[in-house]
């Protein structure tokens, strides 16, 4: 909940690749009062299986601009794995088929994201992350 002297802050990620709301992405949050002043870290959470961060930090009175780091490589690197095995499962289950086998490429591109942003006191921001394994797109959502 935001007052007149601070900003509040929410985000939810959304995994674009399979539709669904990204469960257990760490999200940490990060504030400082200027541009030219030190990053304070504030604390952080994870996302539920809703894909949202539900009880981040209030960032405190004075802070100017809000940092927020999502962990996205756990998140993908577990969701490849699954799919690698699902891959393999049907291919066992049609013998004669060759079974699709992983090129040794990485699974994760953007292993993680970091979001800066300006913020007014008394404003509510919040953040969406829109999530796959070669991209990622945010925007100030309501």
């Amino acid at each position: 909940m935001s007052t007149d002297t601070t900003a509040s802050v929410s985000t939810h990620v959304l995994d674009t690749s399979a539709g669904r709301p990204a469960a257990g992405v760490a999200v940490r949050l990060a504030a400082r009062g200027g541009r030219d002043a030190d990053w304070r870290p504030l604390g952080g959470s994870a996302t539920d299986a809703d894909g949202r961060c539900r009880d981040l930090p209030a960032p405190p009175e004075g802070t100017t601009h809000v940092r927020l780091d999502f962990e996205v490589e756990p998140y993908l690197e577990k969701k490849h794995q699954y799919q690698q095995q699902e891959t393999q499962k049907r291919a066992d289950a049609q013998q004669d088929a060759p079974a699709n086998r992983d090129s040794g490429a990485a699974a994760v591109f953007f292993p993680e994201v970091t979001v800066t942003f300006a913020v007014v006191p008394g404003e509510h921001y919040h953040v969406p992350l829109l999530l796959n394994p070669f991209g990622y797109s945010v925007y100030r959502g309501s």
